[in-house]
């Protein structure tokens, strides 16, 4: 044979081998070394089922669960799943277009950024819907339907303080570094929120065998590769939930709050913002139809007050100012004002509901009347004492007292969003004065205006400290919770005693205390008398202005309330707010006055059941707001059509247009007089409608 073939043979030869060999690596490597095959053969016959846990049952302080769970089903996609679906079918079974079939597919591929991943595609699917695609679920490869355990609250109650919970989005993903998966549900505010990490619970997954329908035959392996989930840890709350349910009830048709705590513990006993909701209406399928609705009213009903609402508290700071002086050493419990009506030492009025002579001769007397003149010049004697030298440093002083009492900061309850209402610095007053103020520039202070604003969560703290005698525990609602380990750390700053001011002496705390007593008992607030308990109490009433069609316009002043008792052995100090309804003795104080009876008597006696349905059926709903309303929605219309240019934006908001407009201008509140500015100037007035000193 000729060299020339010899040599052509064994390169053919050495290429077949090298072929064989490359063939066999690549099987090596497919069949022994690589799982991909593997793994979409598991696909196509294993169904990973997620298993959503129970989350962790909510109690109130009598071990009455007012949180529950119950099941609905979720339809998730696996977009690598998908064959042959019968879009049509699917989107008829839904009540959908294909347009938004084909928008939902790409928001799933967008959020999820991965093919084999599942996602939510219709959530909380309505009963008849869920038994229809249960029938067909076989005909949509990539479509199945998984349990989802969601909240249901039997009481209808508690909304604000025990939050909703949602579905995971991309910022929650980011966040948790990706330890949520989408279509897992988290807490969204509320309790729900602030104790997710004991409430959500671990999910857990079934492996399931598919037969080439996609249809489901039976647990792969006899379940051997299964995780269970495991279910949250239960809450145990300080709420009670009687307690709870009438406040909610006196909160109807009424814009405001009402915060119950209990000094000894810190333990938030009841908390209602009105106007309230159903916390039902935020679960199940209705759910997102329902929180649209609650976004678009201007009434706020979404809003928590009791953290978010900022007030002027009026007269109710007053025990407050009394207790600065009496500790300063500007005053005694003897030391008297002659009050003839009005304070006009200022080189301004300011008017007090008492003329009659003697009315503010000690700190107990002018408590009990309520006299402003008597607290104006309270502060001033507490801002430009001495000691401090300039009023600047006399108001910082006095200042560090208000933070000490819980004002002017977020006390840190267990509740997020919390607002830390206002107590200005120096450097707001040197802002607006160009650094020229004094004691009178703010005078109004002393009787809880001015620029100072609360919250009712942080009036009921101040009264536990008034209460207790100088300390107090952060406002808080969950006391325990299952399965908690020593050294657990959630609770532990809810434990702790802050005794902020414990060096103000008994005999100050007991001047305020009996004036207090005779709020009720022959001053401003006879009306919240209990026979048998001792009540200390101050009622507040706050001006209030709004900016309404470019004009500001004076409000009926808000009804403000604070109390605690029994003064002997404090079991409950409550703060109530509500807008725009006048003296906080005709609204405010008999509201209080109930929820005091019902919880230290456990009842009602039975002519008071009749006040509670006085009370409750009164509709005090600002009347400002029909118009503001009307004013929110037609600004929407006119946006959302010069974006779209679509009319029926217009058709919708503006059928019978001048009909709305005249009824909703017969609502609104005469304005203030002509000799005040009336048209809005972002010079002139803030966003609250309060003047800017500057002009």
């Amino acid at each position: 044979m000729p060299v020339f073939n010899q040599s052509r043979q064994n390169v053919i030869r050495l290429i077949f081998v090298a072929t064989f060999l490359v063939i066999v690596a690549r099987l090596f490597m497919l069949q022994v070394v690589s799982s991909k095959y593997q793994i979409q053969a598991m696909d196509n016959a294993v169904y990973k089922k997620v298993v959503y846990p129970d989350r962790g049952i909510i109690y109130d302080r009598k071990g009455r669960p007012i949180l529950n769970n119950t099941i609905i089903f979720d339809l998730m996609v696996t977009p690598a799943e998908i064959k042959n679906v019968d879009t049509n079918y699917l989107c008829n079974l839904l009540a959908i277009d294909t347009a938004e079939f084909n928008r939902r597919m790409k928001n799933v591929l967008f959020k999820n950024r991965n093919r084999y991943l599942a996602s939510v595609f219709e959530d909380l699917l309505p009963p008849d819907m869920q038994a229809k695609l249960e029938e067909n679920i076989w005909r949509f490869p990539g479509f199945t339907l998984v349990e989802r355990p969601i909240r249901a609250y039997p009481y209808h109650a508690a909304a604000h303080l025990l939050g909703y919970i949602g579905e995971v989005d991309s910022a929650i993903l980011r966040r948790s570094k990706f330890f949520y998966q989408l279509g897992d549900y988290v807490g969204r505010s509320g309790l729900e929120q602030y104790y997710e990490s004991v409430l959500m619970g671990q999910r857990g997954m079934q492996h399931l065998i598919k037969d080439n329908r996609n249809r489901i035959q039976g647990s792969w392996e006899n379940g051997k590769y299964d995780t269970a989930a495991i279910a949250g840890r239960s809450l145990r709350t300080y709420l009670d939930i009687d307690l709870q349910l009438l406040a909610e009830k006196l909160m109807t048709n009424k814009v405001g709050s009402i915060v119950a705590i209990d000094p000894k513990t810190g333990g938030i006993l009841a908390m209602a913002s009105g106007p309230g909701f159903d916390p039902n209406d935020l679960t199940g399928p209705e759910k997102q139809k329902n929180y649209a609705k609650m976004v678009l009213d201007v009434s706020g009903p979404l809003l928590n007050r009791a953290i978010n609402g900022r007030y002027e508290p009026g007269s109710t700071f007053k025990p407050l100012g009394g207790l600065i002086a009496l500790d300063e050493g500007v005053i005694t419990p003897s030391y008297g004002y002659p009050c003839l009506g009005a304070y006009t030492a200022c080189g301004k009025v300011i008017k007090c509901e008492h003329k009659e002579p003697g009315h503010a001769a000690n700190l107990r007397l002018a408590l009990s009347h309520s006299c402003n003149s008597y607290f104006s010049q309270v502060y001033r004697l507490s801002v430009d004492n001495a000691q401090y030298h300039g009023v600047k440093n006399g108001y910082m002083k006095w200042k560090q007292y208000m933070n000490a009492f819980g004002l002017g900061h977020r006390l840190d309850i267990d509740l997020p969003g919390e607002d830390s209402g206002n107590i200005p610095d120096t450097s707001v007053y040197n802002k607006d004065y160009r650094g020229q103020w004094n004691s009178c520039t703010n005078v109004t202070l002393g009787i809880g205006q001015d620029k100072m604003q609360v919250t009712p969560m942080q009036l009921a703290n101040a009264m536990c400290i008034i209460a207790n005698k100088g300390y107090y525990y952060i406002p808080h609602i969950a006391e325990k919770f299952d399965g908690e380990a020593p050294n657990d750390s959630l609770l532990a700053k809810f434990r702790e005693r802050h005794e902020v001011l414990t060096h103000i002496s008994d005999e100050a705390y007991e001047a305020i205390h009996s004036g207090m007593q005779d709020v009720v008992e022959s001053g401003t607030a006879a009306a919240a008398k209990i026979p048998g308990i001792n009540i200390c109490a101050k009622t507040g009433t706050a001006e209030k202005y709004t900016i309404l069609d470019g004009k500001r316009i004076k409000l009926p002043n808000n009804s403000m309330f604070v109390c605690f008792a029994p003064r002997e052995n404090p079991k409950i100090a409550i703060a109530v707010a509500v807008e725009n309804a006048g003296f906080g003795a005709t609204w405010a104080a008999p509201i209080a006055s109930l929820l005091l009876e019902k919880y230290l008597n456990d009842t009602l006696r039975t002519e008071r059941l009749k006040e509670v349905e006085r009370i409750s059926s009164a509709n005090l709903m600002p009347a400002y707001l029909k118009r503001k309303q009307f004013v929110e929605d037609s600004t929407r219309a006119y946006y959302y059509f010069n974006l779209t240019k679509d009319t029926g934006y217009l058709r919708k908001f503006y059928k019978d247009v001048k009909q709305k407009a005249d009824s909703a201008r017969k609502s609104v509140p005469k304005t203030i007089p002509q000799k005040s500015p009336a048209i809005i100037n972002k010079n002139k007035y803030d966003s609250a409608g309060n003047k800017n000193p500057k002009t």
